[in-house]
């Protein structure tokens, strides 16, 4: 992209010059932008992940900051791009930032923004919309429909898993994992065991306290048990979600060794990150174990999928949506423009970047600060008392 194309462009005289590299949901996130005197130009170019070229053609002689995608590599040479043209901040739209280079932020002094605190439960019901959609072999069936095979009811058709009484397994308890444990104990009356290095005595006074519930109006109670290993989850559970962050501690966390742990009937969902699966393992595994299956958001090396994995029955595949609901979305757009012209404007940054709905209430101001910026103590940025 020698010139930059298919530009839409509002409040031409803003003060300020803020590129936002795909069109984003909602208007509200524009709007909040040229009221603080910035000219918005969006890119519509029809290519699904662009460049770093396509970048630096965008940001041009004068850019004071930009708000990005996940699949983009923002490393040295965007933030230098950046800085050469003036450029303070960059914010992802997304709570992860495993594509950005924040050291090469920080040595062009600009501030990295991100949007936690808006997914959790959007993308908990998606991981439990997997477990279910797997545990009762709805796409399966579906595509059994749409192809014309049902003559009528059969005794083994479709057969799939009853959640009710099984345990959930959960891996890494933050936020995220907590919300969909909670969907499942509540929603499905299913035990919990979880592993993670931190305990989280939220989830297990909540699980306690329905148990409890359940007890009293004469039924089973639930239970709950914090593992001492990852290993013992992926023993004892019928139905395994995954919610680590991405590191080299957890990188291929599941892999042939741990596959073979896990039970001949078991469900495994990951809504948080592709590498934490060695996806070629999970192929052979699937191939060799029919009744294993498997609801995958994420991917190793996306766009793409390791060979056979889409010709696998037992496995449920979607492209990265866990965070598509539109509330959402929009939400993460307005978070990371406010990330970006907070900075621009000299904001402090917001305290608790998990705790935003100053920033959601579309009926008020959103507060004078950045809602979160990954690196704001390594640039001394100051933080809000608000």
């Amino acid at each position: 992209m020698s010139k930059p194309v298919a530009i839409e462009v509002y409040n031409p005289n803003g003060k300020y010059r803020v590129v936002s590299t795909k069109p984003m949901p909602g208007t509200r996130w524009i709007n909040l932008l040229v009221d603080q005197g910035c000219r918005v130009e969006i890119c519509h170019l029809k290519k699904t992940i662009l460049s770093v070229e396509d970048i630096i053609d965008l940001i041009g002689n004068r850019c004071d900051g930009v708000i990005g995608q996940l699949t983009e590599d923002w490393g040295e040479t965007l933030f230098s791009a950046l800085s050469k043209a003036g450029g303070k901040a960059f914010s992802n739209m997304a709570v992860g930032y495993n594509n950005v280079d924040v050291e090469a932020a920080n040595k062009y002094g600009i501030a990295v923004g991100n949007t936690p605190g808006v997914l959790t439960e959007t993308t908990a019901e998606l991981a439990a919309s997997l477990s279910l959609a797997a545990a009762r072999r709805i796409v399966e069936a579906d595509g059994f429909m749409r192809a014309g095979l049902y003559e009528g009811w059969l005794p083994h058709l479709f057969v799939g898993n009853l959640l009710k009484g099984q345990t959930v397994g959960v891996i890494g308890a933050g936020r995220i994992g907590s919300a969909y444990a909670r969907m499942m104990v509540e929603g499905f009356k299913m035990n919990l065991i979880y592993f993670d290095l931190y305990q989280s005595t939220r989830l297990e006074k909540f699980v306690t306290a329905y148990g409890q519930f359940l007890k009293a109006n004469g039924e089973q109670p639930v239970t709950w048990k914090r593992a001492s290993s990852m290993e013992e989850v992926l023993r004892e559970a019928d139905l395994i979600s995954l919610h680590p962050v991405l590191d080299k501690t957890t990188y291929h966390l599941v892999n042939k060794e741990r596959l073979a742990m896990m039970k001949k009937e078991a469900i495994l969902v990951n809504c948080s990150r592709g590498p934490v699966i060695d996806e070629e393992a999970l192929v052979n595994h699937l191939r060799e174990n029919p009744m294993f299956r498997v609801g995958l958001d994420v991917f190793e090396e996306e766009p793409f999928m390791k060979p056979g994995l889409a010709d696998m029955k037992n496995a449920i595949v979607v492209p990265h949506i866990a965070s598509a609901s539109k509330w959402t979305r929009e939400g993460m757009a307005t978070l990371a423009a406010l990330n970006v012209v907070g900075r621009i404007k000299g904001y402090p940054i917001w305290s608790d970047p998990n705790r935003v709905d100053p920033f959601l209430n579309e009926n008020a101001s959103p507060p004078n600060a950045s809602p979160s910026i990954v690196n704001s103590k390594a640039l001394g940025l100051p933080v809000s008392k608000l």
